[in-house]
């Protein structure tokens, strides 16, 4: 048998690995992965469940930062019923590698801080790959204002990632043409002043011109009044919120205090009675989960639509 050349084969494995190398971008950084992840972490509720939608729950070895601040609903438990929560908040450094993690989905803000302990210069070193949110980008480079694009774009990344771009694919399709079915009957007319509250009673926590709500809301046929805020979600006065007189509430609801509590509170405070959404009553809950990115934007999205434009 004729003996291969050793610097023939070298070329064809080289060639093999190259093609075999994924690059995303992440933010301001490129991140190259070798092959997919096998021992994923992702942070918050709605990373969770992009993991989850693209069936990549064989390959995570748990979750973190829902059991702190939320509860998951039925959809949610079932879904990660198999995997273990690592840390109920953000996780520290120890937490990941105790996990002998080798991915770790987060973001800005979604279980990263700027200059914290867990970044991705932090995890590097350990082998640690970070992929992160989109929307969270703006914490640390110009971006243009939120955008469903952005969910398109993490869907789609993580497919390349974890090698399952042809169900990435198929998804980011559908909920194009569930989007475009939506934006076909909706009528043409001056948007509805909407805000949104998140929590807070001294000073309300919105969402600004960077937060997913402001693209639900602009999807929807509805304009956020903070969207010249050049914030994701921070906290404006009450004052801001009663002069731009917003037509409808938009509640997030999670944590302690519930959605019906923080409707009460307003509601019931003689400051804002003459905001035209009390007036009328009109309020509409979306859940933590809804209006943050994630595969129930699209629903999140029909739910404002009925709300804004039904009497």
């Amino acid at each position: 048998m004729k003996a291969f050349p050793i610097a023939a084969l070298s070329m064809i494995l080289t060639a093999e690995v190259a093609l075999a190398e994924t690059t995303v971008q992440s933010c301001n950084r490129t991140v190259t992965f070798d092959a997919p992840p096998t021992r994923a972490v992702s942070n918050d509720v709605n990373l969770t469940e992009m993991m989850l939608v693209l069936g990549l729950a064989d390959q995570m070895v748990g979750y973190t930062g829902i059991s702190g601040w939320k509860t998951l609903d039925e959809e949610m438990r079932e879904g990660v019923a198999e995997l273990p929560e690592l840390s109920a908040k953000y996780p520290s450094k120890e937490v990941l590698l105790g996990a002998d993690a080798d991915f770790f989905f987060a973001g800005w803000n979604y279980g990263m801080r700027v200059g914290g302990e867990v970044t991705p210069e932090t995890l590097a070193p350990f082998g640690i790959e970070v992929y992160e949110l989109t929307e969270s980008c703006t914490h640390i480079m110009d971006k243009d204002k939120a955008s469903i694009e952005d969910m398109y774009i993490d869907l789609l990344n993580l497919g390349r990632i974890f090698d399952v771009e042809d169900k990435a694919t198929a998804l980011v399709d559908r909920y194009r043409s569930e989007l475009a079915a939506m934006s076909a009957d909706l009528e043409a007319a001056e948007p509805l002043r909407v805000f949104v509250y998140d929590s807070g009673e001294d000073a309300p926590f919105t969402a600004g011109r960077y937060a997913m709500p402001t693209a639900l809301i602009e999807a929807a046929g509805g304009m956020n009044i903070m969207e010249d805020f050049e914030k994701s979600w921070a906290t404006v006065t009450w004052e801001e919120v009663v002069e731009r007189n917003p037509e409808m509430i938009v509640i997030v609801n999670y944590g302690e205090v519930t959605a019906a509590q923080k409707r009460d509170f307003i509601m019931s405070n003689p400051a804002f009675a003459g905001i035209d959404a009390v007036q009328n009553d009109r309020f509409v809950t979306l859940e933590y989960v809804e209006a943050t990115p994630g595969p129930r934007n699209i629903a999140a999205i029909k739910t404002l639509t009925d709300a804004f434009w039904t009497d």
